[in-house]
Formats: structure tokens, sequence, C-alpha cells
């Protein structure tokens, strides 16, 4: 079942009063009125009553009605019909809510379906500031863009700061599969965030070209603003999108180069345990004349030559730096 949030109706950048969701139209009718009327969930009879109050194309009905894959702007008319994501993570799992947007003469519609932080916090914004919510719903409209790209930040941030501590990890220790399969997941969240966020930039800037009667020319830098926070984010996304593969890559080559060490150092030691078992396995050999056994000294010989022996190479593999 769907919820209205909010529906209200404003003048002049203030708020006139709370109103059903039925009599939106008839504010709207009004001169310098607007009605801003945000739901939850919406159900196709709530759907179907703003389409005959507000006579919305069928069309953008019909894509209200419907999971899209990316955001898109398509205009009906006088009329606008738009879709944006905002991203939600929780426990370590990356969502999208999406949103539907409707906007004409006197009047706004949000449609959210999903939960996400609350646009109320925008509705309270806007209200505070009664000069540009004079403007009306193009106002509105930017507000609402705003703040789904804002929500954007606190998710990057957080990434960031994951794949900065893998990172680092990746410097000192071995990475472990968990490791590396969560710098991929990362990656992989990265991808998406720039998938939903990338089309904003379009959006925006038909905004900005758009001859709408709600739309007022003042209002355009403000569209290009939130263009330029969507480029922002988009570079940051393309900088934690390197990062991530540089950490597996940096994280595979230390590795290789650890062990490298390690096989060195088995290799050194392998050799200078070598000396002595050669000399050993030649001396266990059941041979009846062997011109050394019967030396007076030649156990204390040998044994000094396999000492001088062994600390010669253990001092020439030191200086190579295999030991």
């Amino acid at each position: 079942m769907g919820r209205v949030i909010a529906s209200a109706v404003y003048c002049k950048g203030k708020k006139v009063s709370d109103i059903p969701l039925e009599d939106g139209y008839r504010w709207a009718c009004q001169p310098d009125h607007f009605v801003w009327t945000g739901l939850q969930e919406p159900t196709p009879e709530e759907l179907s009553n703003l389409q005959r109050q507000f006579n919305l194309h069928e069309l953008a009905i019909s894509d209200a009605l419907e999971k899209h894959s990316r955001p898109k702007l398509e205009t009906f008319g006088d009329a606008l019909f738009m879709v944006i994501y905002s991203p939600v993570r929780a426990d370590n799992r990356l969502m999208f809510v999406e949103t539907h947007l409707f906007a004409g003469i006197g009047y706004i519609i949000s449609a959210r379906h999903g939960f996400s932080q609350s646009y109320a916090q925008v509705r309270q914004r806007c209200e505070a500031r009664p000069l540009l919510l004079a403007h009306g719903t193009d106002f509105v409209l930017y507000a609402l863009l705003d703040f789904v790209v804002g929500n954007y930040e606190p998710v990057v941030e957080a990434i960031r700061e994951e794949i900065e501590q893998l990172e680092q990890r990746a410097l000192r220790y071995s990475l472990t599969q968990e490791e590396i399969e969560r710098i991929y997941g990362l990656r992989r969240e990265v991808l998406k965030l720039k998938h939903y966020a990338a089309p904003m930039v379009e959006i925006c800037q038909e905004l900005q070209r758009l001859d709408f009667p709600f739309i007022d020319k003042q209002m355009r830098p403000y569209f290009r603003d939130v263009a330029i926070h969507v480029n922002r984010l988009l570079e940051d996304l393309g900088s934690l999108r390197d990062i991530a593969s540089q950490t597996i890559e940096v994280g595979l080559l230390l590795e290789s180069s650890r062990q490298s060490i390690v096989q060195r150092k088995f290799a050194a030691w392998a050799a200078i345990l070598g000396l002595p078992t050669a000399v050993a396995g030649i001396y266990g050999m059941n041979f009846s004349y062997i011109p050394e056994l019967h030396w007076h000294y030649g156990y204390f010989l040998v044994m000094g030559l396999l000492v001088i022996g062994c600390v010669g190479l253990y001092i020439s593999f030191k200086q190579a730096d295999w030991l």
C-alpha cells in the first residue's frame, strides 16, 4: 500500500497548508501557487488519481509503474518525467532507491520506491529559503536533484576509507583471499555508483536547455551547479576504481616479491647445508681404502674446512642479500 509522505501547497515561497491528495489540482490552478506531493511506494490507483488531476501523460504513468536500470529524463508537452537513484549502503551492501519525479505547471510530485534518507529534509531546507522557493517547482526540482547527488558523497567516502585501509594492509602484509575478494567487491560498487551517477550530468544539461514555462532561466545556474558536483563525483569514482585495481596489482606484486625472497633464503640455506652433506656423503661410503681415513688429525681438519666453507657461503649470501 502506498503512503502519502506529504502534500502541501505553496504560494510566493511560503507554505499555505497541507492538503489531501484529491485537492492538488484545485490549488495548482490558482495563480502563484504550486503543489508539492511526496509519495512512497505509490499504488496504481494513487498514480491514476494524480494522472486525472494533472493530466499526466499515460506513458509517464506507465514508466512510473516499471523499474528502470538508469536515470533518465523524458518530456511530455510542458511536463517532464524523471527517474533518479539514491544510493544506500548498509551492512557492506550497496543498494539504490529509485525515485520518480513528475513536474509541470503548478505541481511537482515525487514517488520514492524503497527506503532511503527521507526527502523531508529537502522540504525543510526549501521552506527555510522562501526567496528561492518563490521560484516554484523549478527550485524544488533543483533541491531534490542536489539532495540525491549529495547522498552519493557519504557512500563514496565510506568506500574510499575501506579501500585505503586495504591498500595500507597490502603494503605491509600478504592479502588474504577474503581481502582480495573484498577489493573486487568494492571496485564493483564503484562501477555501480558511476553507472547510476553518470546520466545525471546529461539530465542537468538537458534541464538547462529546456524552455519550459515552469523552469525560470534564473534557475539554470543551479542545475549547472548540480552537474558540476556530479562531474566531481565521477572524477572521485574514477580515481577510486584505479586505486582498487592498483591495490590488487600491488598486492600481487608484493606477494610475488615476498615469495621470491623466501625462495632465495631456502636456496641459500640449501647451498650452505649442501657442503657438509656432500662431504659427509663421501666419507659415509663403505670403501676400505679411503686415504684420509687414517690421518691422525683428519677429522679436525675436515670439520674446520666445513666450518670455514659454511661461514664463507653464509657471508657471501648475506652480502648478496639472500639471507
